[in-house]
């Protein structure tokens, strides 16, 4: 067997088998953070892990809200943190909640990216490219972020949630629907044994996938519909993914929100990029966490590592929560009206945004 079909085998293996492998990675999580993880107190009885059991609700709904239409799961993580929560727990710090928002995000858009390459809806070439480029932004957010004051914080949300919000209401998430490519009897998890099927060795997921001379893409799905664009228009996209790269690393959010926006106005196909979103809002939320929880001895004035300091008894219930709700987005936006989804969360954004527009202006 060559090294070309073993690594096709095992891709298509983990793909078939992704269920399997969203949910033993925050199980995995989980146990890891329940034996190894410094904890404050250092000896927690049962009571300390079981407090906010009532997380696990309340993320796995947002995750599945966000993972529908394809932006940051901090971008509502987040203005519950500072709304919801403390009305039943206690005020967290900007960097405590952006930490939290951050790592759940993390579970819950890896879980949503491996839908999303199993329906064959992620181009890789676009994600590496635009992952790239937003690294050095995605860090400096994330260490500008332990010296912003908190009424800052809230002012920048507040602006970021409401270019989200305006954003929102302008992008057309319906404006192409793929083309019945009469092919679905060929598409396989290997992409594909029919020789009317564009094909590509090096693909992710099952899609069929080719680029001719011209530059044109054309695109197949598991279920046999076509998406045809073109990769014109980096530097679009990389404007809109390096200012929304310090968002995200500030906030947790952003890069999702400006990204899909940029795709959309270079004419990739609302699923292609959601789906291609994901990946990337996914790694780059990856990059910010660690630098959320090893980063601030690096910047003068910001905490030593201290991992202790982190809830780990929130996120034992957060993480697995925005796993779940990421597995679930891909049935929900194939179910119902991607429109009104995204009209309800801009909705939504926009008010956050008012209230945290006070809050920083010392209102509350």
């Amino acid at each position: 067997m060559t090294s070309s079909s073993s690594t096709g085998s095992i891709q298509k293996t983990f793909l078939k088998y992704q269920h399997v492998f969203v949910f033993l990675a925050p199980l995995a999580f989980v146990v890891g953070v329940y034996f190894f993880a410094p904890t404050s107190p250092a000896d927690p009885g049962t009571s300390y892990w079981l407090e906010y059991w009532w997380l696990f609700l309340a993320f796995i709904v947002g995750a599945t809200i966000v993972n529908t239409v394809g932006i940051s799961g901090s971008a509502l993580f987040v203005p519950f943190l500072i709304f919801i929560f403390p009305l039943f727990a206690f005020e967290l710090e900007p960097e405590q909640l952006v930490k939290i928002g951050l790592i759940s995000e993390s579970f819950g858009l890896s879980s949503s990216s491996l839908a999303f390459i199993q329906y064959g809806l992620v181009d890789r070439r676009l994600a590496l490219s635009l992952v790239g480029g937003a690294i050095p932004f995605v860090i400096a957010g994330a260490l500008l972020s332990f010296i912003i004051p908190a009424p800052v914080f809230h002012a920048l949300l507040g602006i970021a949630l409401l270019a989200a919000s305006y954003l929102l209401f302008k992008a057309n998430l319906d404006h192409e629907e793929p083309d019945a490519s009469g092919d679905e009897a060929g598409v396989s998890a290997d992409g594909g044994t029919d020789d009317r099927l564009p094909d590509d060795d090096d693909k992710l997921g099952p899609a069929g996938v080719e680029k001719d001379d011209s530059g044109a893409v054309t695109r197949v799905d598991r279920d046999g519909n076509d998406y045809g664009y073109s990769h014109g228009g980096y530097l679009e996209r990389f404007v809109n993914y390096s200012i929304g790269g310090i968002f995200q690393g500030l906030a947790g959010f952003g890069i999702g929100e400006l990204g899909i926006i940029s795709m959309l106005r270079t004419n990739v196909p609302v699923r292609v990029a959601i789906g291609t979103n994901h990946i990337i809002v996914a790694t780059t939320a990856i990059l910010a966490s660690l630098v959320h929880v090893f980063g601030g001895g690096l910047v003068p004035g910001g905490h030593s590592i201290n991992l202790a300091s982190t809830h780990w008894n929130m996120v034992i219930w957060t993480a697995p929560a925005a796993a779940t709700g990421g597995q679930i987005a891909p049935y929900v936006s194939a179910a119902l009206d991607t429109e009104i989804i995204k009209k309800g969360v801009g909705g939504l954004f926009g008010i956050i945004a008012v209230a945290l527009f006070l809050m920083a202006g010392g209102a509350f």
